[in-house]
């Protein structure tokens, strides 16, 4: 934040990209600069800036405005209406603040927030900034600054860090001779090996010559993006701070390597305490007898999630409760069930009541039940003590407390023969472990009733709901089985030892959990700062307090810095607990920073003037025992009541030296330590602090710490720069025993930092030809020691690489020769074989959404052997994803139908979708900025309520969920649902929902409409009919259009056309809305991108057959409940009304069969043997080109979660489903039936005989397999209106372009 704003003062001339390096350099490292370069190469903050942009379009701006304030809510752009603005702020809310604000450091965190939009290197910026930093320093303002710009540029970013591949089509396949390839990954990794050190990379990089066999199309895995910009600036933050430091070359990489992070462990108290009551023992209650005893059955293997069975006290939970409060009944029921249903969790209790003698349980109910407990315990056992407690609780009725009367009754009823008064009265001797459990819950600090204890680790509040407690409990046995089953096969854990006394000896458990130390938000000084930045040794000087003679012999790891005002008495008192702790560590040294509580004086600061002076002129010893007695209150007062400081004097103190400095008026001193203190470390006046080893912790109550010289700087400033990093994994050191032969070696320039990298590969895989740019762009980016291991693969039986790769990632922003920035990073394919026909893909980064658009060729086909140019084309990014997982808390499963929207205040539904049962997952098209989620009007808000959220950008108790999109990574977000109390039996698929409700998809944003608005489809929707079709090249689209006009000609209904935006074409994209408006029908794109826990399809081809079947319940709106789907090279010849009406007879969805009447074909029916003539067990195989689906059935039915599920299963064998639209659905038809339509609803050549044609009410193009006929030839000889279609289509083609051209000239 510092660097940002002294960038933002430094920055004079925003237009010229050098100007901004030069302003921006100064703060930066070399290894930064480079960093930074890379960074604007990568464009990686342009989404932050247009988040802010949209999020300033929300507020909205006021009227032609350059930049302008918001204060709570009211904008302006006059300075001097914001005076006015900030006397009524109090009036209003705070703004909700985002993570990636940049916030001015405010002396007084209450003060007004004041957002300012503008735009750096304004001059109206630099006017306004100066005065609201003036006015943040005095304590007025929180100045928070988000960059906007009026009137944006309109021209395109041009992105980088995504892969182009072009892909030798399925067409082309050519059987290679196994010997030619089989040593190929060798042959390969020789030549790269072979080439000059410098080169390595670069032939690596261009795999030209391993394609030369013309490829196949390839197959693999999708790998992570680049390794982010972040990743290497942290890295580099610490590397570099080290060096600063002194320490270089390996000792530098050692030191990386220590694991000092702060554990993200929770902390855990002991559970060895007399004062829990165990209800169970795994190890000797004889109802545990049939389990095994032996540790080593946590090796076992078992199917993932199942809860291994074992005689041993791995999982301990301890319930520590206050009897008579009313959320305690739920926990008793929730132990219970976690016993009835032999859950290995051994359970104890700690009753929290009154401990006062005088209060007996005939007047307090929590006294009664201890005492009651203790009694059965004690006459039978702890099992049965707590059986009777359960008891007590039923007899509470829900929103009551628990009565003395209810233990009593239930005494009376159990053990009619014994006075009940004895048991809980006066003279009761049933009061065990009263006095104990009160003492081990104040001792153990574990904060307020009820506390759950998991093996020692406090679970956090909001985990004590029945139902949520439930679920994290089986979390937690899973998470602590993996630790256990590691334990003991390393042989940590042994047999015969005690699992509790293990897990108590771990380094999590403490005695007690501090709150003030054990925080997870930490926050850490930079120590390691150079002589221009602000330095301790500018503001305190340390003394050590050592009983040996040689002081700087000694190490001590941890240093405090003690900040207060030491002229105040709380600010003593931190000094002097401070001392008292120092004398009993040997590990601690101390020094102080004063921070006044209000503007100095001689007067008012001697207690400072004395500190200071013993510093400055006695030994160590004498200043610490002189010290000890300042911090004193007895003293103070003292002094303040006029005694002489004399009287103060200790042994062995040179006093005349010290009264000189002591007497002298010098003040900077406690001058420079004020300003430390608000500068620095950003604390109010008089505030207190304790740093330990660079880690800040402010102070509001008590101090009681719990944790040679110049070593003793390094060790704290080493710490401090270690402990600040992100958590990561953890580093592992690989040894490789030798790398003479079969690796590229690069070594670092000397003398500077470098980053150690080393990458294992097969050289002739896709990871190959993705990593080795990365790794080019690398080396100039950054020093490395850098080590390419051949990990080749033996007796390759297929061509492994299957395209032409290009990834597109530059070091830095590139230049035109005349100076102005070149058009942005591109895909160059050069010198390619011109016989192969190619289909060009992208792959980007999880999160986006790509669309071609611009470009005249087909892509889907490119032939360059008949190509005069170049083939260029251009994508958009057009959306970025905001995915999520989605759970109702009461049943722990996705609420299947659930409908979530997305948009801002001011447009609340811009798009929506609903939530599959795979994993509750749910995606939303987005782009930067703030987002609001929303659950749907209509049943999903009348019977949900968002319970709780994760990865989101509002507070977890606020009203609306704010999700911020200001990166080009993913965001995943987690939402928690539970159904409204009145709505508990409802069923959000019921038949009675109202499927005219309003709002849903109102504007679908991403399709283009053409025709009538989506508003009159619900009201008329049953006399629309809905077609979805699917293409992707300028053949199929031609086709596609055919296939519409014949729709069109036929059919007397309303039509709307519903495609898959994915794959079309620019050309396709630009004539649909021309050819709606000439036929009078209505069309919308969809999209949908392939979720990334979906076994990726890697062919262009199966990807498109893969969107034809596996998201037909999230593809649609809600509003359409019937579909036909409709191949685009099928002929209609009738009114598709009576599809459309067809009875499916409770079926999903319904498709033709393959026709039998064609008997030459026989040999070509795969149906009729083997595997599919078993499974159909006498149905018929039906075919995908034509089929008609009842949307309403098949999400009651969850058909699409099925569909989803079989794939996932069936798909990881890559000899499965060869025709995955049409298998798929085939394989299941026992669970997802198929309704069979007639034959004549689809008549094609290859399988049905010439007779039954005249029927035909569909003719589909079939590929036949014995004559290979191309398509169009065809499609002619077939159809004879084919013909005249296409001539009708071309004609209206050739009519767009020439009105085209006229608008255009």
């Amino acid at each position: 934040q510092e660097k940002f704003w002294n960038f933002v003062e430094a920055s004079t001339d925003y237009s010229y990209y050098h100007a901004i390096l030069e302003a921006s350099f100064q703060f930066l490292s070399p290894l930064q600069q480079n960093l930074l370069k890379f960074c604007l190469s990568l464009h990686s903050y342009s989404a932050t800036i247009q988040a802010f942009q949209q999020i300033a379009t929300d507020e909205p701006p006021p009227e032609e405005c350059n930049s302008f304030f918001s204060v709570h809510g009211k904008k302006t752009c006059d300075f001097d209406t914001l005076e006015t603005l900030l006397l009524t702020a109090s009036e209003r809310p705070k703004p909700l603040l985002f993570k990636g604000d940049h916030r001015y450091p405010s002396s007084n965190p209450e003060s007004p927030v004041v957002i300012f939009y503008s735009e750096i290197g304004d001059e109206e910026f630099y006017n306004f900034h100066r005065q609201l930093i003036s006015k943040s320093n005095a304590g007025k303002i929180n100045y928070v600054f988000r960059h906007y710009i009026l009137n944006p540029r309109k021209e395109p970013v041009y992105l980088s860090g995504y892969g182009v591949e072009l892909a030798i089509k399925s067409t082309e396949y050519k059987a290679k001779d196994d010997t030619q390839v089989k040593d190929l990954s060798f042959q390969t990794a020789a030549r790269i090996l072979a080439a000059p050190i410098e080169l390595a990379l670069v032939v690596m990089k261009d795999l030209r010559f391993v394609c030369l066999f013309v490829c196949l199309t390839f197959s693999t895995k999708y790998l992570p993006p680049p390794p982010s910009v972040l990743v290497l600036r942290n890295e580099a933050r610490v590397m570099e701070g080290l060096h600063r430091l002194g320490i270089e070359g390996l000792s530098l990489h050692n030191v990386l390597k220590l694991n000092i992070q702060p554990s993200e462990a929770d902390y855990a108290v002991d559970i060895r305490s007399p004062a829990i009551s165990w209800i169970n023992n795994l190890e000797v209650d004889s109802r545990y007898n049939s389990w095994p005893s032996s540790l080593q059955e946590l090796l076992r293997p078992t199917f993932p999630g199942v809860i291994r069975q074992i005689r041993k006290n791995l999982h301990n939970m301890v319930f520590i409760i206050d009897p008579a409060h009313e959320t305690t009944a739920e926990l008793i029921n929730t132990a219970e069930m976690f016993l009835s249903n032999h859950i290995p969790l051994r359970i104890g209790l700690i009753f929290v009541v009154n401990d006062s003698e005088d209060v007996d349980g005939m007047q307090d109910a929590g006294v009664a039940i201890l005492r009651a407990y203790n009694y059965v315990a004690q006459e039978v056992d702890d099992y049965h003590a707590f059986q009777t407690l359960i008891h007590i609780y039923n007899k509470v009725r829900t929103g009551e407390k628990v009565k003395v009367e209810h233990v009593v009754s239930v005494l009376e009823k159990k053990y009619p023969y014994v006075e009940v008064n004895s048991i809980l009265g006066i003279d009761s001797a049933y009061d065990r472990n009263r006095k104990e459990a009160r003492g081990y819950y104040e001792q153990t600090g574990v904060g307020p009733l009820p506390v759950v204890l998991f093996n020692g680790m406090p679970l956090e509040k909001e985990q004590l709901d029945p139902d949520e407690l439930e679920t994290i409990t089986m979390h937690k046995i899973l998470e602590t089985t993996t630790f256990f089953q590691r334990a003991v096969y390393l042989g940590e854990l042994s047999h015969d030892q005690d699992v509790v006394e293990y897990i108590m000896n771990q380094p999590n458990v403490v005695p007690r959990i501090n709150s003030r130390i054990l925080t997870s938000e930490r926050e850490y000084l930079d120590l390691t700062a150079t002589s221009k930045e602000h330095f301790r040794n500018n503001f305190g000087r340390f003394f050590i307090c050592k009983i040996t003679q040689d002081y700087d012999s000694f190490i001590r790891p941890v240093t405090f810095w003690i900040v207060g005002d030491f002229d105040s008495p709380s600010g003593r008192q931190l000094l002097y607990d401070a001392i008292k702790h120092q004398k009993s560590s040997n590990n601690v040294r101390i020094s102080m920073i004063n921070n006044p509580s209000e503007d100095i004086s001689y007067e008012n600061t001697q207690i400072s003037r004395a500190i200071w002076a013993a510093l400055q002129t006695q030994t160590s010893n004498s200043a610490k025992n002189f010290i000890t007695k300042m911090a004193k209150e007895e003293t103070a007062e003292a002094l303040a009541a006029g005694a002489d400081i004399g009287g103060f004097s200790v042994g062995g103190m040179d006093f005349s030296l010290f009264k000189e400095v002591f007497e002298s008026s010098k003040m900077d001193f406690i001058l420079s330590h004020a300003m430390y203190c608000r500068d620095v470390l950003k604390l109010k006046k008089g505030q207190r602090a304790v740093i330990s080893n660079g880690r800040v912790r402010i102070l509001d109550a008590k101090f009681s710490p719990t944790v040679s010289f110049r070593a003793s700087d390094l060790v704290m400033k080493v710490d401090a720069l270690l402990s600040a990093q992100p958590k990561g994994d953890a580093r592992i050191e690989y040894q490789f025993f030798e790398d003479s032969h079969s690796a590229i070696k690069m070594r670092p320039k000397e003398g500077e930092t470098y980053f150690d990298v080393v990458a294992v590969i097969d050289p002739v895989t896709r990871e190959a030809q993705r990593l080795a740019p990365l790794l080019l762009v690398l080396t100039q980016l950054i020093n490395m020691n850098l080590r390419v291991f051949m990990n080749c693969q033996s007796k390759l039986s297929d061509m492994p690489l299957k395209s032409f790769y290009r990834y597109v990632l530059e070091p830095e922003i590139s230049f035109t020769p005349d100076n102005s920035f070149a058009k942005g990073p591109i895909a160059k394919f050069l010198d390619m074989p011109q016989s192969p026909l190619f289909t060009l893909n992208l792959n980007t980064p999880e999160s986006w959404m790509v669309e071609s658009v611009r470009t005249p060729y087909d892509l889907d086909n490119i032939y360059l052997e008949e190509v005069d140019s170049v083939v260029a084309a251009e994508y958009e990014l057009e959306y970025l994803l905001l995915e999520g997982h989605c759970y109702d808390i009461t049943t722990g499963q996705p609420p299947r139908g659930l409908q979530f929207t997305l948009g801002t205040s001011a447009n609340p539904v811009i798009v929506d979708t609903i939530v599959m049962a795979n994993l509750g997952y749910f995606q939303l098209k987005a782009n930067p900025g703030a987002w609001i989620l929303r659950l749907r009007k209509g049943r999903s808000e009348d019977i949900y309520r968002i319970y709780s959220h994760d990865g989101t950008d509002s507070p977890p108790d606020a009203d609306e969920v704010v999700v911020v999109l200001n990166n080009f990574k993913s965001k995943i977000i987690k939402v928690k649902v539970q159904k409204k109390a009145d709505m508990v039996n409802e069923d959000l698929l019921s038949d009675g929902t109202n499927e005219n409700e309003s709002g849903f998809w109102d504007s679908f944003k991403w399709g283009f409409t053409g025709g009538q608005k989506t508003e009159d489809v619900k009201q008329d929707k049953d006399d629309i009919i809905n077609i979805f079709s699917v293409a992707s090249g300028h053949l199929y689209e031609r086709f596609l259009r055919i296939m519409m006009l014949s729709v069109l000609k036929n059919t007397k209904t309303p039509v709307k056309f519903w495609f898959l935006k994915n794959y079309l074409s620019p050309t396709f994209k630009e004539f649909i809305p021309y050819m709606a408006n000439e036929y009078n029908f209505q069309y919308e794109l969809v999209q949908y991108k392939w979720p990334r826990w979906l076994h990726q399809q890697t062919e262009k081809q199966r990807i498109i057959w893969g969107y034809k079947i596996l998201f037909l319940d999230v593809l649609f709106p809600l509003v359409v409940d019937k579909f036909l789907f409709v191949d685009a090279d099928q002929i209609v010849r009738t009114d598709l009304k009576e599809l459309r009406d067809f009875n499916l007879d409770g079926a999903p969805y319904g498709y033709t069969p393959f026709c039998d009447s064609r008997k030459e074909m026989d040999g070509y029916r795969f149906w009729k043997s083997g595997y599919w003539a078993s499974h159909l067990a006498g149905r018929k195989y039906h075919i995908s080109a034509l089929y008609v689906v009842d949307l309403k059935k098949f999400r009651k039915i969850a058909a699409g979660d099925r569909l989803r599920g079989q794939y996932q299963g069936l798909s990881q064998d890559p000899n499965s489903l060869s025709n995955l639209d049409q298998d798929l659905p085939n394989n299941m038809i026992h669970q997802v039936p198929i309704k069979s339509l007639p034959q004549e609803w689809l008549w094609c050549e290859t399988w049905c005989d010439d007779a039954s044609k005249k029927r035909a009410k569909t003719i589909d193009l079939c590929n036949n397999p014995m004559t290979k006929e191309p398509k169009l030839e065809a499609a002619v000889r077939i159809v004879p209106e084919w013909q005249d279609y296409d001539q009708e289509i071309n004609s209206k083609l050739i009519l767009k372009k020439e009105l085209q051209n006229m608008d255009l000239e």
